[in-house]
């Protein structure tokens, strides 16, 4: 059975050496020494030929087989030594000293970080030298994802104070995380305790967050469909036509979900919201996911088709 992506990458690592070593070598002897099977062997062979020794490419492995031998052509080619140009260098020293301030960050996995970034201090030399002074700062959601992040990898749950635009009020709630996702933004989907509903938190919004000791215990629930979700969250500009709808208490997630220019209270505990959209036709769905609990007030022939669509969908039913 074929392990996982690490388990694989630690097999590749090791077939280049074992390869360099034994030009011909016959597949089913290289399968039988890694304890793999031949199609596993040759699916890692179909793979190690994109793979070199550097992003700019050029210097790719060129290994083929012919079903029973494995030949590696540019062996010496490959096996030179690394070689990081300065930009390069720098970058990869940037990004490790960056990560390693992130709050939230295994201190085991610190310190292998900032192990790893003193060596290639060393090794860059004078190459390094830019690097010192460049800095990379994190807004404050960096710190909340390295926590979602292993409150996710640890099955926890988290205390959050999560600020709410639609009501323009702070929040305490305990959630249970199921996933992260970005667009545009970064976001989590969770199981809200206090709502007792699955939402979508922006993680910018994060007051405060806290890892607690109990169990993340979601209920099974189906995931949606990204590309929904981000039909829903992506950013709009000012140019784009302006979408006025009404929402009852049920529908008041409308808000949290897209980005507005405004949410005014109604008398029933609802809100009137203004949006804007790209396409404003792409928002009949929200329409029909609304039902009794919204409905779009302008422009009016979008309200129009909103309506068809609900009649369209209510004859389908009932046939």
């Amino acid at each position: 059975m074929a392990g996982n992506a690490i388990d694989q990458t630690r097999r590749m690592l090791s077939l280049v050496t074992y390869l360099r070593e034994r030009p011909g070598a016959r597949v089913a002897d290289v399968a039988r020494a890694f304890g793999i099977s031949e199609d596993e062997l040759i699916a890692d062979l179909d793979v190690l030929p994109l793979c070199g020794t550097s992003f700019r490419g050029g210097d790719l492995m060129d290994i083929d087989t012919d079903g029973e031998r494995i030949w590696w052509h540019n062996p010496d080619d490959v096996a030179e030594p690394l070689r990081l140009a300065a930009d390069e260098a720098t970058a990869l020293l940037v990004a490790a000293r960056a990560v390693a301030t992130l709050p939230g960050l295994r201190e085991g996995d610190r310190d292998a970080l900032l192990r790893a970034t003193a060596k290639l201090e060393a090794a860059a030399g004078e190459a390094a030298g830019a690097s010192s002074r460049l800095s990379v700062i994190f807004e404050s959601e960096g710190g909340v994802f390295a926590d979602v992040d292993r409150a996710i990898s640890e099955r926890r749950r988290l205390w959050l104070r999560y600020y709410s635009p639609a009501r323009d009020e702070i929040t305490e709630r305990e959630v249970d995380p199921i996933r992260l996702f970005a667009v545009g933004r970064t976001y989590m989907e969770a199981w809200c305790r206090l709502s007792e509903a699955r939402r979508t938190f922006r993680l910018d919004r994060v007051v405060e967050i806290k890892l607690l000791d109990d169990a993340s215990d979601p209920p099974p629930i189906e995931l949606r469909d990204l590309s929904e979700l981000s039909s829903a969250l992506v950013q709009t500009g000012a140019e784009d036509p302006e979408v006025v709808v009404e929402v009852g208490p049920g529908g008041r997630w409308v808000a949290e979900y897209y980005p507005h220019d405004s949410a005014d209270e109604l008398p029933d505990g609802g809100l009137r919201i203004t949006l804007r959209a790209p396409d404003p036709g792409s928002l009949r769905r929200l329409a029909l996911r609304l039902g009794r609990d919204g409905r779009i007030v302008s422009p009016r022939e979008l309200a129009a088709s909103a309506r068809d669509a609900a009649r369209q969908a209510l004859a389908a039913y009932g046939e």
